[in-house]
């Protein structure tokens, strides 16, 4: 089916065109037109700023449900975690459906396309497995396809509580025992158009050194992208220099973890020779600034990974907010805060962080341009809303970087099909109630 959508304004990476006609074959962009002035006849028309749909590179579907819940009180984000882990045990395959449904939808409703799901919650309490071994991941690949985006599953071996110990009573239905076992039951999953199947290391706490390269060997037999959390807390960087002599990065270098099909999730606390080893290996780095500063974790050395040839992407981790726009722009806010001069990233490279760079740390490198060949998954932000109206029409993308946030997103096309037009979901009518319904549930 051959579909043409018409552009007020569309963000071609290098430049702003007014006028752009955007044809549509079997998923995927197969014209770019520029300079046209009305929408061709039978076009679907966008008006305000089309750009490559949004790439979130790093989620935990679940944490939706703490979101406010975790705001009563003081701590840190230890203390948070206990209060992850309740959440967790309440979930079964049925009630994290109904959940990640109606969480990929509201992605959707903030032009999200693609979302990486860092998927850990594998057994059922106890660590006992289910008829359906991957009952939970196969949960969220269909919630994705139910809510319209599509999804790269992180399937994520966690197998400790930390160095040398045991998982704990709560991290029992993470663990499948052993990175082989892991390895098993990963295996079982496939791919599908909307759905990719990645590997994950939680930590290297949750995973024994031994058994890093079991993981990083999966991943590199099937070409999928590889995602760890490193180094977002000092807590974790003393432990393992206790119990290995080294830092967290050195540890996963040391055992083949890192290249360029590996991202590293908030890369928080570094020294200098772990800044050189992820960029000389070409990891990536997926900051999540909006969870960063909830739970106080620190702000990463963004700048200095990027130049040490760190490829950045951007992430809504918890979920305190889902808002990518967000997201780009505290990346940059952030390194003001921290060095009190400004202008570290161009509204242009923020964007390509939440766009084409986020998708290809995904394993979705024909995915984040607007061009002939790549995935037809595109959204468009609003420049009338009371936070984009004013600007020149030039300055379109410091615009929707630096004053749109999630509730500017107007349409939002995953494979050239319309899954958010006008701020309306068009399969799932009411996301607000869908996730009270679904967090409501987890209460009772």
């Amino acid at each position: 089916m051959q579909l043409t959508y018409w552009a007020e304004q569309a963000w071609l990476e290098t430049n702003v065109e007014p006028g752009v006609s955007l044809e549509v074959a079997d998923g995927r962009i197969t014209a770019v037109r520029t300079g046209v002035e009305t929408p061709p006849q039978g076009a679907q028309v966008l008006r305000g700023l089309t750009i490559p749909g949004l790439a979130n590179a790093h989620s935990h579907a679940f944490h939706r449900a703490l979101r406010g819940t975790v705001q009563v009180g003081s701590g840190t984000f230890w203390t948070w975690r206990e209060v992850m882990y309740q959440v967790a045990s309440r979930l079964t395959p049925e009630t994290y459906f109904e959940l990640a449904r109606a969480v990929y939808a509201e992605m959707a409703l903030a032009g999200i396309t693609n979302v990486g799901e860092f998927h850990y919650l594998h057994h059922a309490p106890g660590g006992v497995s289910y008829a359906v071994p991957n009952a939970m991941g196969e949960a969220l690949i269909a919630a994705a396809a139910d809510a319209g985006v599509r999804i790269t599953l992180l399937d994520t071996a966690y197998l400790s509580s930390g160095f040398g110990q045991a998982p704990n009573q709560h991290q029992l239905r993470f663990s499948d025992g052993t990175a082989e076992a892991w390895a098993e039951r990963v295996s079982a999953l496939k791919d599908s158009d909307h759905a990719l199947i990645g590997a994950a290391i939680h930590s290297v706490r949750a995973v024994p050194a031994a058994q890093l390269g079991t993981v990083a060997e999966w991943a590199t037999a099937r070409r999928a992208p590889l995602h760890v959390h490193l180094s977002e807390q000092t807590a974790e960087n003393d432990a393992c220099l206790a119990a290995h002599g080294c830092t967290p990065t050195r540890l996963l270098a040391d055992h083949g973890v890192l290249g360029p099909r590996t991202t590293g999730v908030h890369n928080t606390h570094l020294t200098d020779e772990d800044i050189a080893l992820l960029g000389s290996s070409g990891t990536g780095t997926c900051m999540c600034p909006t969870t960063e500063r909830d739970l106080a974790d620190g702000i990463g050395p963004a700048v200095a990974l990027q130049h040490a040839g760190s490829p950045l992407s951007l992430g809504s981790d918890s979920h305190a907010v889902i808002d990518l726009l967000e997201e780009a722009r505290a990346m940059e806010l952030n390194e003001r805060l921290r060095t009190r001069t400004r202008g570290h990233w161009t509204a242009a490279a923020l964007l390509r962080a939440a766009t084409s760079d986020g998708h290809a740390a995904l394993g979705r490198p024909d995915a984040g341009r607007i061009e002939p060949g790549a995935l037809a998954d595109f959204t468009t932000v609003a420049l009338d809303s009371v936070r984009t109206a004013g600007p020149l029409p030039r300055l379109a993308v410091e615009t929707a970087v630096f004053a749109a946030t999630s509730a500017d997103v107007r349409h939002t096309i995953v494979g050239g099909r319309q899954v958010v037009r006008d701020g309306v979901h068009a399969l799932i009518p009411d996301v607000a109630q869908a996730l009270a319904r679904s967090i409501g549930a987890l209460r009772s």
